[in-house]
């Protein structure tokens, strides 16, 4: 579950204007994260049944949904062991059919949106620095294409190969503070989230996000902060969803996990926070052993207990950045911790994303692992 959010419609008004696409720093005034939740399909198509996912069609664009996602997080390391986690994102935003139909009137005019953000956690350094690009599906400003396989918003890119389960690719970011140049390739089968690739999060009729994952994919390349060069590996995460109407009214935001544990198992949760700040019934996830057994989870199989709280000296806003993460029926028990607690990202969507480690027991023994965590929705 990823990046429900309508703050692309801000991305739309750039793409709907005819004037030269721009670049710009986030707005004095932001706003809040808004989700998906109650929105009118306006001509979308929605998520309703499982998918067979087709590779590397489905990693190209869906233009027939509303709101799809190409979601790169992970951890790196030098050779002496300097941690740094990096987040990469592409966000696509259809417009209405109105603005669709108008697509042709001036070459600038475009009927799709586009957003990524760009965040960089130095660890050792104490430094987290993210950044943002907006601007329109126009004039070969920013796309998403299978064959090659290229996703793009302006200078920032994710090119290369993924046929079937095997997926090689090559990113690329740069702005003024950080810089990434990182090759991945894919360690296990992509995993098809809840039913099949169809993500129930809602009771209605279309609630719901074709959605899958890559969640072990090797890493190695460079990254810079503030002008420091280093050479890296490790372990990227790739989350892909693309849908029209996803939250149920109530949904207030979410707690996402994905954890890379160890003893070979990869961990994805999401939990959806209802208005009184329980779990909501269509939370889930997945974890998958080492040789590939995947089980899905449902919110009853999981606990999540905050354990420590940080507030944004930016935004007051007040994040719960620690957890317990249990799975009883898997003998699973976890402490997960942010490498840094500062890692805001105050842009034109303000959330909580950054990388963490776990340290517990797994059904045999002491386990630990790391990853990244996301917090929406909090004010």
């Amino acid at each position: 579950m990823r990046k429900l959010c309508t703050a692309l419609a801000m991305a739309a008004v750039i793409a709907g204007c005819g004037e030269a696409a721009v670049e710009r720093s986030p707005p004095q005034q932001r706003t809040g994260l808004r989700l998906l939740g109650g929105e009118t399909g306006d001509g979308f198509a929605r998520a309703t049944e499982p998918r067979a996912f087709v590779f590397p069609a489905d990693h190209g664009s869906h233009p027939a949904y509303r709101t799809e996602w190409w979601y790169f997080t992970g951890n790196l390391a030098t050779e002496a062991g300097r941690h740094f986690g990096f987040e990469l994102t592409f966000f696509r935003y259809g417009l209405g059919a109105s603005e669709r139909g108008t697509a042709g009137a001036s070459a600038w005019r475009a009927d799709q949106a586009w957003m990524a953000h760009f965040a960089v956690t130095d660890t050792a350094g104490r430094r987290f620095v993210a950044r943002e690009r907006l601007t329109r599906g126009a004039l070969d400003l920013a796309g998403a294409v299978d064959d090659p396989l290229k996703i793009w918003v302006r200078d920032w890119s994710a090119t290369g190969s993924g046929a079937g389960d095997e997926l090689a690719l090559q990113l690329a970011a740069r702005d003024d503070a950080i810089a990434l140049d990182l090759r991945l390739e894919s360690t296990m089968p992509h995993v098809a989230q809840g039913d099949r690739g169809l993500d129930t999060k809602g009771a209605g009729l279309g609630n719901a996000s074709h959605y899958y994952s890559v969640p072990r994919l090797a890493a190695q390349g460079r990254l810079t902060v503030e002008g420091e060069t280093f050479e890296v590996s490790g372990l990227a995460w790739l989350d892909r969803e693309w849908s029209t109407s996803s939250l149920d009214p109530g949904t207030e935001g979410w707690d996402w996990f994905a954890l890379q544990l160890t003893d070979g198992a990869s961990l994805m949760f999401y939990r959806l926070r209802t208005e009184g700040g329980g779990m909501s019934p269509y939370s889930g996830g997945t974890l998958v052993t080492a040789d590939g057994t995947t089980t899905r989870l449902e919110a009853r199989d999981v606990t999540l207990t905050p354990l420590e709280e940080w507030t944004s000296a930016a935004t007051h806003i007040r994040y719960p950045v620690a957890w317990r993460l249990a799975i009883p029926g898997a003998g699973l028990s976890l402490d997960v911790r942010p490498y840094l607690a500062d890692q805001e990202l105050d842009l034109s969507v303000r959330y909580w994303e950054g990388a963490v480690r776990a340290e517990g027991r797994g059904p045999a023994g002491p386990l630990t692992g790391q990853g990244y965590l996301e917090l929406a929705g909090y004010d």
